[in-house]
C-alpha cells in the first residue's frame, strides 16, 4: 500500500530588500503550490528579504522587517493548510543567524539556523551571520510580540532539529551544506529523515549546473529519500543571477526540474513521490547497519500533520511521479540566457528608459548587442505565453500603455540604442558590421564620426604645452602612441553618457539610458582596456565571459538567432582600431598583447581557480605547454609567464574602478566581490622570477644530458 505526498519547491525572483514585492512572489508560489496539490513548500535561501542584503545584515531593521512581512505571510488566508519552509534572517541573543523557519497553519514548528555558511569567492556569509556550529543542539528562541499575537506562542524549538509528520520525517538543509563534506543529510538519512529540503541562493557560473545538479542527485542516490531544492532566480541588485533550477529527486533520479533561465518572477514544480519507494530503497544491508549503529539522533519536533491523507491512497488519479532526464544548457546557450535576464530584471527595477551601447563593430560589442537581442526575444516569448509581469514592465518602461510587442526588434527599437563612434582610425569594415548588426537586432542606431572631438583635445594640449604627440609609425615615441590612443577611448566614454542622456529626448521619450560595456574578462585580466574608457559603463554582460566563449557564443547564435553576418565578426582580426591603418600596418589585440586570448583564459585558471602564483603557474604550464601540440621550450613557458604578471599586476589597479560585471567565470579578476588582492605590486616578482629560471636552468642541463646520452648511445 503506497503513501503518496506531493511536495512542491520554486524559483521566486526576489530582489534585495523588496520586502512587500518579496511578500507577494512568496505568497503566490504558496497558492501554486496548493494548486498543484501539495502539502509541502520549499523557498529559497533568505527569500523574505532577499538573498544579496550584503552588508544591509548589518542594520537591524532588516530583521524587524523580515518578520513583519514573515507574520503577513504566516496570517494570509491563501497560506493555511500547508507545510511552509522559508528563509528568513534572525537575531538570537544578540547573535544574527541565517535561518529558515518551517510553519503549518500560523502555528510556527521550528527555527533552523544554517550550520556551514558560504564564505568564499562571491560569498561572504561570515560578514554577516554566524553558523549554528552546534549540531544536533536546540534550545527556545523568544518570538518577537506581533509574531506572539498572530501564533500565540511566545517560544518555539531553535536548532538543529527535524519535523515529523504522521507518516514521515522532514530534514531542512540550507545552500552550502550540500557542498561540504559533512552534510547534514547523511546523518539525517541514518535517522530516519525521509524528506530533505534546501533552501538554496546560487549563482550561475558557465558550466556549473553539473556539478549542482550532481550533488543534488548523489545525495538520494547514497541515502535514499527525497530531495526538494529550491533556489532564487533573477537579478538581486548585484553583479550575481541565480539561476533556479529548483528540483526534486527521488532515490537520486530527477522527478521534476525548473527552468534555469526566464523571466517568469514565480516558478513552482511539484511531483508526487511514494514514500513507500525510499523505504524499499533504503532496505539494504549497509545502510541498516550504519542506521542502528548511530548513537546520535536529532530531536525530532511531533506534530498532527498528515502529508499523506488516507483518501488518496486507493485514488486512481493519485500516482508517483515518474523520472525524466536532467535538463542541460549548452555553455553557448547560458551566455545567451543568463545575462540577458539579468540585463532585463536591471532595466525593469531602475525604470531607465533602456540601453546605449557604443557597438565598435568588433566582436566583443557584436557579443553584447546580440545578448540585449536575446533578452528582446525573451521578452516576446513570455508575453506570447501569457506573462502578464513582463508586459507590464515592458509598457512601463516605453510608456506605452497599449505596447503588446510582436518581434524582439519592435523591443529593441524603443529599448535599445546603439553608436558607431569613429576616427580616421576606424576600418569601413567594422563600421559596416556595426551598421548591418544594428539594423538585425533592430537597434536605433547612430553613426558618427569623432575626429573633430579628439583634434580638439589633442590641441588643447599641443596649446598648453607646445609639443605635439604623434602615433609610433610616424616617428613618435612608446608615450606618445599610448596617450593617443587612450584619449580616443576615453573621449567614447564621455560621449556614450552624453548620447545615453539625450538621445531619448532627441525621439520625445522620457528618461536615460544604461550605458553597456563589452570588456570581456580575458583583457580584464590582462588588463588590455584604457582605464575609464568605452569600458566603463553602467553595468557589462560579458566582464565576465572569455573571448573563447564568446566567439562561441557568436558562431551558435548566427545560426539560432539567424543573424548571417555574425560570421564577418568572427573572422575578423580582434582590435582596438586606435592606431592609424597603413599599407603595411593594422592594429592586433593578440600581438599587442603578447598573447593570445586562448592563453590568457589558462593563466586566469592558474591563478584564480588553481591558486597559482608565479612559480606554480609556470611549473604547471612546463608541463602542459612542452608537450605536443605546443612543444614550447622552457625559456618561452617562463617568459610568457612572466609577462603575463607583469602587466597584470602593472594594470590590477584598472580593476577597482571597473564595471559592474555579470559573473559568469570562476576566474573573474573583479576587484570589488569576488577577487579581493592588492592594485600596487612589484610586476617583477623578483623573489618567484629568479625561482623560475633556476629551473629553466636546471631544465636546460637535464635536456643537454640526455641529448648527449642519446648521442653517443648511437
Amino acid at each position: 500500500m503506497g503513501h503518496y505526498v506531493t511536495i512542491a519547491t520554486c524559483n521566486l525572483n526576489q530582489w534585495a530588500l523588496d520586502f512587500e514585492g518579496n511578500r507577494d512572489r512568496i505568497i503566490q508560489s504558496i497558492i501554486d503550490a496548493k494548486k498543484q496539490g501539495a502539502q509541502l513548500r520549499v523557498g529559497p535561501e533568505l527569500e523574505v528579504c532577499g538573498y544579496g542584503c550584503l552588508d544591509h545584515f548589518s542594520e537591524n531593521d532588516v530583521y524587524d522587517h523580515s518578520w513583519e512581512v514573515y507574520g503577513e505571510i504566516l496570517k494570509h488566508p491563501d497560506t493555511q493548510g500547508i507545510v511552509l519552509d522559508i528563509g528568513i534572517p534572525i537575531i538570537h541573543k544578540s547573535i544574527k543567524y541565517n535561518c529558515r523557519v518551517i510553519s503549518y497553519n500560523g502555528e510556527i514548528l521550528l527555527i533552523r539556523p544554517k550550520i556551514y555558511l558560504a564564505n568564499d569567492g562571491n560569498y561572504r556569509e561570515m560578514r554577516y551571520f554566524t553558523p549554528w556550529n552546534r549540531k544536533y543542539y536546540h534550545e527556545l528562541y523568544q518570538l518577537p510580540k506581533l509574531i506572539q499575537e498572530i501564533t500565540g506562542q511566545s517560544r518555539v524549538v531553535i536548532g538543529d532539529c527535524v519535523i515529523e509528520t504522521l507518516e514521515t520525517k522532514l530534514g531542512p538543509e540550507t545552500c552550502e551544506e550540500l557542498f561540504t563534506p559533512e552534510s547534514p543529510h547523511i546523518t539525517m538519512a541514518l535517522d530516519g529523515v525521509e524528506i530533505f529540503t534546501n533552501s538554496s541562493g546560487s549563482h550561475h557560473e558557465l558550466r556549473k549546473l553539473d556539478t549542482r545538479l550532481q550533488l543534488i542527485t548523489e545525495a538520494t542516490k547514497k541515502c535514499g529519500g527525497v530531495y526538494l531544492y529550491a533556489n532564487q532566480k533573477g537579478c538581486d541588485g548585484d553583479r550575481l543571477y541565480y539561476d533556479g533550477c529548483a528540483c526534486i529527486v527521488v532515490n537520486g533520479e530527477m522527478v521534476a526540474q525548473g527552468s534555469q533561465f526566464s523571466l517568469s518572477d514565480v516558478e513552482v514544480v511539484s511531483a508526487t513521490i511514494d514514500l513507500d519507494d525510499v523505504r524499499s530503497y533504503r532496505n539494504q544491508k549497509s545502510a541498516a547497519i550504519q542506521t542502528v549503529n548511530k548513537t546520535q539522533t536529532y530531536h525530532s519536533i511531533e506534530t498532527k500533520i498528515e502529508l499523506s491523507p488516507s483518501s488518496l491512497v486507493f485514488d486512481p488519479l493519485v500516482k508517483p511521479t515518474k523520472p525524466i532526464p536532467i535538463k542541460y544548457h549548452l555553455p553557448q546557450e547560458e551566455i545567451a540566457l543568463g545575462p540577458a535576464c539579468w540585463l532585463w530584471d536591471y532595466l525593469r527595477r531602475s525604470k531607465c528608459a533602456g540601453f546605449f551601447l557604443p557597438l565598435s563593430g568588433g566582436i566583443d560589442s557584436c557579443a553584447t548587442a546580440v545578448i540585449v537581442h536575446s533578452m528582446c526575444r525573451l521578452v516576446v516569448a513570455s508575453i506570447k505565453d501569457g506573462n502578464e509581469q513582463v508586459l507590464k514592465d515592458v509598457q512601463m518602461l516605453t510608456h506605452e500603455s497599449d505596447f503588446i510587442p510582436k518581434t524582439p526588434q519592435e523591443v529593441a527599437a524603443r529599448l535599445f540604442y546603439t553608436s558607431f563612434m569613429g576616427t580616421v582610425n576606424s576600418s569601413i569594415d567594422t563600421r559596416s558590421r556595426a551598421k548591418e548588426l544594428s539594423e538585425k537586432v533592430g537597434s536605433y542606431h547612430i553613426d558618427m564620426n569623432m575626429d573633430t572631438l579628439v583634434t580638439a583635445v589633442v590641441n588643447v594640449f599641443e596649446v598648453a604645452t607646445g609639443k605635439k604627440p604623434i602615433f609610433k609609425i610616424f616617428g613618435g615615441s612608446v608615450t606618445e602612441n599610448l596617450a593617443l590612443q587612450n584619449i580616443q577611448a576615453r573621449l567614447r566614454m564621455v560621449l556614450s553618457y552624453l548620447f545615453a542622456q539625450l538621445l531619448p529626448w532627441t525621439r520625445n521619450k522620457q528618461g536615460g539610458l544604461l550605458v553597456l560595456g563589452s570588456a570581456n574578462v580575458d583583457e580584464c585580466l590582462r588588463g588590455y582596456l584604457t582605464k575609464y574608457d568605452c569600458s566603463s559603463a553602467d553595468i557589462n554582460p560579458i566582464g565576465g565571459i572569455s573571448k573563447t566563449d564568446l566567439k562561441a557564443f557568436i558562431a551558435w547564435a548566427k545560426t539560432s538567432f539567424d543573424i548571417p553576418n555574425l560570421e564577418e565578426f568572427l573572422t575578423a582580426t580582434p582590435t582596438a582600431e586606435l592606431e592609424p591603418i597603413t599599407e603595411n600596418y593594422v592594429q592586433s589585440d593578440e600581438i599587442d598583447m603578447g598573447m593570445t586570448y586562448d592563453e590568457l583564459s589558462r593563466f586566469g585558471r592558474l591563478r584564480k581557480v588553481d591558486k597559482c602564483g608565479p612559480l606554480g603557474m609556470f611549473i604547471k604550464l612546463y608541463h602542459e605547454w612542452s608537450q605536443a601540440p605546443y612543444n614550447y621550450s622552457a625559456e618561452v613557458i617562463a617568459e610568457k609567464v612572466k609577462r603575463f604578471w607583469f602587466f597584470y599586476a602593472i594594470n590590477r589597479h584598472k580593476m577597482t574602478t571597473m564595471t559592474p560585471a555579470y559573473h559568469a567565470e570562476q576566474y573573474s579578476p573583479d576587484d570589488n566581490r569576488f577577487d579581493l588582492r592588492p592594485f600596487l605590486i612589484n610586476p617583477r616578482f623578483p623573489f618567484a622570477s629568479k625561482k623560475i629560471d633556476q629551473i629553466v636552468e636546471k631544465i636546460n642541463a637535464r635536456e643537454k644530458e640526455i641529448k648527449e646520452s642519446n648521442i653517443s648511445v648511437d
